[in-house]
């Protein structure tokens, strides 16, 4: 089997709103993700007849293109410091394989035409003015454009991944492939599958699709959840620890935690006992089952039931010494 050295070139802010925004799978280890999940399912071959590439990662394997949140951009109270701390968490746990390149953002006020809600499809030109906050993602594309052009042009590997649906990459991925005909240039789409077969909730860029020599126009659930980055990342002077709001139902792990604290009194002791399997539990990890209200409901049992056990030894025990 013939081996393409590969690298990825993951779009951020097109991969948070095409697949993580408001989902559970945000603690993302995207090293695992294309190495273990999707890459292997490519099956990319010169002829019909021959055998598929193996894809392997070098070093160098990901290179992930995002931007700081700024505080006064923020939703959350946690967002930007749980940005910080994703980004340490991955880059640790990747040991060098993964590479941050940040752009930035650029925010003004500009006068913009404002859509009628009478009329939606009126022309700008016919609408009145307003006074908008114009928040715009800087450098992402461009950055992108030129690593995946000058990685393509250096000889270190023979294929470059995309990871947008973005179409001002168009010009790039064109490029690569008049001046580096030698290179494979896959292209996947960060969306969600479809709700019927062979469909897909966002339409991949029929622009960038063109100058592919494979497209995967989907990442499913199971792909996310199956690469999650572990609870703590060890690595330095302090550990990185996934932010309580990320998790599923951050109102359960609250509430777990609370029930818990009689037991194992430590935040750190129950997150560990939480992130193992529990035989009384099927052998199941309390941490999964607390994402839904019918799996914290056999959690907090559990826990009520062990602390009774333990009060009743424990008066037994000391009835035994009277």
């Amino acid at each position: 089997m013939a081996s393409l050295r590969t690298r990825i070139y993951i779009d951020g802010f097109n991969f948070y709103y095409g697949l993580l925004k408001g989902s559970r799978y945000k603690w993302l280890d995207l090293l695992a993700l294309f190495e273990r999940q999707i890459l292997p399912s490519i099956l990319h071959r010169i002829e019909p007849d021959l055998e598929p590439f193996d894809m392997a990662l070098d070093d160098c394997a990901v290179k992930f293109f995002t931007a700081t949140i700024l505080e006064s951009l923020a939703s959350g109270a946690d967002s930007v410091s749980s940005q910080a701390i994703y980004h340490n968490a991955l880059l640790k746990n990747a040991s060098g394989r993964v590479e941050l390149v940040l752009g930035g953002y650029s925010v003004h006020q500009a006068t913009q035409h404002v859509v009628s809600v009478d009329d939606p499809h009126r022309q700008p030109k016919f609408c009145p003015k307003q006074l908008v906050w114009k928040v715009e993602e800087k450098q992402t594309d461009v950055n992108m454009a030129l690593h995946a052009y000058d990685d393509a042009l250096s000889g270190e590997i023979d294929q470059i991944v995309i990871v947008s649906n973005d179409t001002d990459l168009t010009l790039a991925l064109e490029m690569i492939r008049r001046r580096c005909p030698n290179v494979v240039v896959g292209l996947v789409i960060p969306a969600k599958p479809g709700p019927l077969l062979g469909g897909r909730a966002r339409k991949a860029n029929a622009a960038l699709c063109q100058h592919a020599h494979w497209v995967r126009d989907h990442i499913t659930e199971a792909e996310l959840a199956a690469s999650q980055l572990p609870t703590v990342v060890q690595g330095g002077r302090r550990a990185a620890v996934k932010p309580d709001s990320w998790y599923a139902r951050p109102d359960l792990l609250a509430l777990m935690i609370d029930k818990a604290k009689p037991v194992l009194k430590e935040r750190s002791k129950i997150m560990k006992w939480a992130n193992n399997p529990t035989p009384r539990l099927g052998n199941q990890k309390p941490i999964d089952l607390i994402e839904t209200d019918a799996g914290a409901e056999l959690v907090f049992t559990y826990i009520a039931d062990y602390i009774f056990a333990a009060k009743t030894s424990a008066a037994r025990e000391r009835k035994s010494h009277v």
